[in-house]
């Protein structure tokens, strides 16, 4: 994670944020997720953030919609995210990245102003997201290294197994549950999750339950 201002204090987040409803995107504390934006309304999103408090909250779309609305109903938490890296394109498209801060749960959403949606939102029960490393010694480290051993086994994934190791036990759970290949409803259980042990477990029954139902094949984590 790279930020020059560490969040410390919930009270420091807005009680508004812009919404980007996006199906199949996770972002976690301290994770870190690029984005392509391309739609107009999500441009204006990005401008107005880099002139404001960089804030963004990432959420999915409850499934079943037909993808063509422009106010698709939305799951219930998201997690807030800052512009931490952003370049244009030249042709009118942002690259950015998020990184994570804290999960949020949705209030009203706000009837009239910019083209992008905004929300009151409330961060009630994730004062713990702030602080890095939460509930790390409570993590089954090396069932979530054999879950993956055997994911990749069974996927045919190469894996730097190297990184792995030395990467940060919070650290591998986030980025486990962002690049994970799941559907939009099990993605939102490793969102709102309740801790870190807990989303690791959801990761583990996930991918034994994708592996014991899938093809011989399995889904590709990317």
């Amino acid at each position: 994670m790279s930020m020059n201002h560490p969040y410390t204090d919930i009270a420091e987040l807005p009680g508004i944020l812009p919404v980007f409803p996006l199906t199949g995107a996770v972002l976690l504390p301290r994770g870190e997720l690029p984005l392509n934006i391309f739609e107009p309304r999500y441009v204006a999103m990005v401008d107005a953030a880099i002139a404001g408090n960089r804030l963004i909250g990432m959420i999915q779309p409850l499934p079943g919609g037909d993808g063509a609305t422009v106010t698709p109903r939305l799951f219930q938490i998201g997690c807030a995210g800052r512009l931490t890296r952003f370049s244009e394109t030249g042709d009118g498209r942002y690259l950015v990245t998020l990184t994570g801060i804290a999960r949020f749960r949705l209030g009203d959403e706000l009837a009239a102003g910019p083209p992008y949606r905004q929300f009151r939102v409330n961060y009630d029960g994730f004062d713990a997201d702030l602080l890095p490393g939460a509930g790390e010694s409570a993590v089954d480290r090396e069932a979530m290294v054999g879950m993956l051993r055997n994911f990749a086994d069974y996927s045919k994934l190469e894996i730097d197994w190297a990184s792995i190791d030395a990467a940060p036990t919070e650290t591998l759970v986030n980025a486990l549950a962002m690049m994970s290949p799941f559907g939009a409803n099990e993605k939102q259980a490793l969102i709102e999750a309740i801790d870190l042990k807990t989303r690791a477990e959801t990761l583990v029954t996930l991918a034994k339950l994708d592996m014991a139902l899938g093809d011989g094949e399995g889904q590709q984590w990317h």
